[in-house]
C-alpha cells in the first residue's frame, strides 16, 4: 500500500481508503463486513471513510465494532454530517444544533473520542455558512475532529468555505467527490480550485458502482445479485451507465488492462490515482475478496500511451461537463 498526504496537510492516509456506503449494515452482515474490513487492514489500508446516514446511522456501528481492539492512532477514520437521519426538522442540514449533535452520535457509534476527518456531506443552502464553519471551528478546537472536509461542493462554495476556515483558525484539506473515469466533472473548476488551496481529493465510486469491471454487458441482463438489480445498492445511481454504448466503451478497456497486468476494476482505480490532486480512492466491498484485489491498484504508475488510449476509448461516453458538478447539489435542504 502507498500513502500519501491529504491535500497540503501533514495527514498522510491511505491511497485506497475503505468505505461502506453501500454495504455495511444493509447489503452486508455485519461478520462479513468485518471481514472486509479486516482484509482491508491486512493489506496495509489504514483510511476508512463512512457517514451517519449510511444505512441509517447503522454503518458507523458495524465500522466501529469491526475495528475495536485496534491501535487508533494508526488509523484515519473518517464520516459525514448532513443528510437525514431521524424525523425532526433539525435532524439533518449543516445548523450548529445538527453538526454539534451529529457528532456526538458519530463518536458513540464509531466508538472513539475523535474522528480524524469531519464532512459536511452536502452543502446547506439553508444555513448560513458563517454558521456551519463557526461550527466545524469549534468541534476542531474541542478536539473531536482533526481535519475538516466537505463533499460534492462546487468551486465556488469551496473557496468561500476556505476562506472562512482560514479566518477561524481550523484546517478545510478536502473534498469527496464522485470521480471515475466515466464521471469526470470536477476536473475543470474543482481540482484547480482544490489545487490552489491546498486540499485533496477524496473520491468515490472510482469504478463507477462496478460498471468499469466489465461485469455489465451490453444487451444482457445484470447479472442476479449485482448491485444494478439491488435496490438498496444504489440501482438507481447505476442506471445513468447502463446504456448500450458505455458498456461497449468499457469491455474496449479489457485488453488494455490486460496489456497492463491489472483486472478492470484495477485499471479503473489506478486511472483515478494518476490525478495528483487525489489523496485517496475510496472502494468498497461485499467480500473480503474485492478489497485485497482492489488494493492491488495501489502504486500502479499507468503510462502516457495507456492513460491516452483509455481516453480515446471512454471520450465519447464520459461526462466532463463542469455544471455537472451541480447534479449532486442539492437546491434546498432535504
Amino acid at each position: 500500500m502507498e500513502y500519501r498526504h491529504l491535500g497540503r496537510s501533514g495527514l498522510v492516509i491511505s491511497e485506497i481508503a475503505y468505505g461502506n456506503w453501500l454495504t455495511h449494515g444493509s447489503q452486508v452482515e455485519a461478520d462479513a463486513a468485518t471481514a472486509c474490513v479486516h482484509a482491508a487492514l491486512e493489506v496495509g489500508i489504514t483510511t476508512f471513510d463512512t457517514a451517519d446516514v449510511y444505512a441509517a446511522t447503522r454503518a458507523e456501528s458495524v465500522l466501529g465494532e469491526a475495528l475495536k481492539g485496534e491501535r487508533r492512532e494508526g488509523l484515519e477514520i473518517f464520516t459525514k454530517a448532513y443528510w437525514p437521519t431521524g424525523p425532526g426538522r433539525n435532524d439533518r442540514g449543516l445548523s450548529r444544533k445538527h453538526l454539534m449533535e451529529s457528532i456526538e452520535g458519530s463518536l458513540r457509534r464509531l466508538q472513539t473520542d475523535y474522528v480524524d476527518l469531519y464532512q459536511a456531506h452536502r452543502y446547506d443552502v439553508a444555513t448560513p455558512l458563517e454558521e456551519t464553519m463557526e461550527a466545524f471551528a469549534d468541534i476542531v478546537h474541542s478536539g473531536k475532529a482533526h481535519y475538516i472536509g466537505v463533499s460534492e461542493w462546487p468551486a465556488e462554495q469551496i473557496r468561500r468555505a476556505h476562506a472562512l476556515a482560514r479566518e477561524l483558525r481550523f484546517p478545510l484539506v478536502s473534498n469527496q467527490p464522485m470521480y471515475n473515469a466515466l464521471w469526470r466533472v470536477i476536473e475543470a473548476e474543482v481540482v484547480p480550485a482544490c489545487e490552489e488551496l491546498g486540499m485533496g481529493q477524496v473520491v468515490y465510486s472510482p469504478i463507477s458502482q462496478g460498471v468499469l469491471t466489465g461485469k455489465y454487458e451490453p444487451g444482457a441482463r445484470p447479472p442476479e445479485g449485482s448491485r444494478a438489480t439491488d435496490d438498496k445498492g444504489g440501482a438507481d445511481m447505476i442506471a445513468r451507465w447502463m446504456r448500450d454504448e458505455v458498456l461497449e466503451a468499457v469491455q474496449q478497456l479489457k485488453p488494455l488492462a490486460a496489456e497492463a497486468g491489472l483486472s478492470l476494476a484495477q485499471l479503473a482505480v489506478a486511472w483515478v490515482l494518476q490525478n495528483p490532486n487525489v489523496s485517496a480512492a475510496i472502494i468498497g466491498a461485499s467480500r473480503p475478496e474485492q478489497v485485497v484485489e482492489n488494493a492491488k491498484a495501489s502504486g500502479v504508475v499507468l503510462e502516457a500511451d495507456l492513460m491516452a488510449r483509455v481516453e480515446e476509448v471512454l471520450k465519447p461516453v464520459a461526462v466532463t461537463d463542469p455544471k455537472r458538478v451541480h447534479d449532486n447539489v442539492p437546491q434546498r435542504r432535504p
